[in-house]
C-alpha cells in the first residue's frame, strides 16, 4: 500500500511542489515521452526561427496530459495510443492559450512572454492554428473514432466557452447556471476529454471510462472556480496581473454572481448594472466582494465538485495512479496559481 500524503489547509510552495511530484510520479516516464513528442514537433516544423519551440517547449505543470496518462494506468495500462493522446491534449491546450493571449493582448503568461508579444498577433494566430491542426493529427493516430469525435466536440466546446465569455462581458443579467456552462466549456471540457480518452485508449471497461469522464468534468469545474477565486485572493505578484482583474475587465465570475445575489441593493452594484464601467466602481466592488462571504461560499461550491470527483473514482480498483488522481483533487483545492 502506498503511503498517503496529507494535504494541509494552509500550504506553502514547497509543499505544493511535493504534492505535484507525488501526482506525476507513477507516469513520469510516459510524461517524458510526451515532452519528447513536443520537442520532436518543434524540430520537425521546418521553421527557421523558434516560433514553434517557444510555444510547445515550455514549463508548466502538464496537468492535462498527466490526467490522460494516470487515467489509462488506473484503468488498465498505458500504451502508445494513450501517450499519443496525452500529447494531443497538451497541444490543444497550448493552442487555446496562444489564441486567448492574442485576443486578450496579454504580454505575459506565468511570467513568460506570450507568442503574440514576441512575434505579433498575426503570427500568433497562425501559430495557434498550426498547433490546433497538429493536435488533431495526433488524435487521428490513435485510430479510435470515439476519441476522435470527442476531441472534435472539445474544440467546439472550448470555442463556445470563449465566445460565451466575450458575449457576457459586463452582463449582470447572467445567472450561475450560465456561468457553470461557460466554465464547463472553456475549462472542464478538455480535462474531461483528457480523463475519458486515457481510459478508452487503455482498453478499460466502459463504466470506468464513464466515471473518469465525470471525474474530469467535476475536477475541471472546481479547477476553474478556484482560478476565479484566486483572482480575488492572490497577490498581484502571484497572479501576474492586478487583483480582481477579471471583474475589472468585465468578466463576471462566481464570487461576483454570489455577491450580486446576496446584496442586490448595493449602490455600487446598482451603478454597474445600470451600465457604469468606471474603474472606481469596479475596483470598489472587488474590495466589497473580498470583504463579504462570497469567497467562502464559492469555496463551498468547489468543495461540492471535489466531493463529486472523489465519488467518481470510487469504483476504480486501487492503484498508485488512482491515488494520484485522488491527490489531484486536493491539489486543485489548495493551489495558488
Amino acid at each position: 500500500m502506498v503511503e498517503e500524503l496529507t494535504v494541509p489547509n494552509s500550504i506553502n510552495t514547497g509543499e505544493l511542489d511535493e504534492i505535484s511530484n507525488y501526482i506525476s510520479e507513477p507516469v513520469i516516464t510516459e510524461l517524458e515521452s510526451v515532452v519528447s513528442n513536443l520537442q520532436d514537433l518543434a524540430v520537425s516544423s521546418g521553421f527557421s526561427n523558434d516560433v514553434v519551440s517557444h510555444a510547445v517547449i515550455s514549463g508548466g505543470k502538464k496537468l492535462r496530459p498527466i490526467i490522460t496518462l494516470l487515467s489509462g494506468d488506473a484503468c488498465l495500462k498505458i500504451n502508445e495510443y494513450v501517450i499519443t493522446m496525452a500529447t494531443a491534449v497538451e497541444l490543444l491546450h497550448i493552442a487555446t492559450l496562444i489564441h486567448d493571449d492574442t485576443v486578450d493582448k496579454a504580454g505575459l503568461r506565468r511570467g513568460r512572454s506570450t507568442a503574440s508579444s514576441i512575434f505579433g498577433d498575426d503570427i500568433a494566430v497562425l501559430l495557434g492554428d498550426y498547433i490546433f491542426a497538429t493536435s488533431a493529427m495526433f488524435v487521428c493516430d490513435t485510430k479510435n473514432i470515439r476519441v476522435i469525435r470527442r476531441f472534435s466536440e472539445t474544440i467546439m466546446e472550448l470555442a463556445r466557452g470563449e465566445l460565451a465569455e466575450r458575449f457576457s462581458v459586463y452582463d449582470w443579467t447572467q445567472d450561475i447556471a450560465k456561468y457553470e456552462q461557460r466554465v464547463y466549456d472553456k475549462t472542464a471540457s478538455l480535462i474531461c476529454t483528457a480523463a475519458e480518452s486515457g481510459a478508452i485508449l487503455s482498453g478499460s471497461e466502459p463504466s470506468y471510462a464513464e466515471n473518469l469522464k465525470q471525474y474530469g468534468i467535476n475536477l475541471g469545474i472546481a479547477f476553474q472556480i478556484i482560478d476565479d477565486i484566486l483572482d480575488f485572493t492572490s497577490t498581484e505578484e502571484e497572479l501576474g496581473k492586478p487583483v480582481g482583474n477579471d471583474l475589472i475587465q468585465g468578466t463576471i465570475t462566481l464570487p461576483a454572481l454570489i455577491y450580486a445575489n446576496s446584496y442586490p441593493e448595493d449602490p455600487v452594484l446598482l451603478r454597474l448594472k445600470a451600465g457604469s464601467r468606471e474603474q472606481i466602481d469596479l475596483r470598489e466592488l472587488v474590495d466589497r466582494i473580498k470583504d463579504s462571504s462570497a469567497l467562502t461560499e464559492s469555496f463551498d461550491v468547489v468543495d461540492n465538485y471535489c466531493e463529486l470527483a472523489k465519488l467518481n473514482l470510487e469504483m476504480l480498483p486501487y492503484s498508485r495512479s488512482k491515488s494520484s488522481l485522488e491527490k489531484l483533487i486536493e491539489y486543485v483545492r489548495v493551489r495558488k496559481s
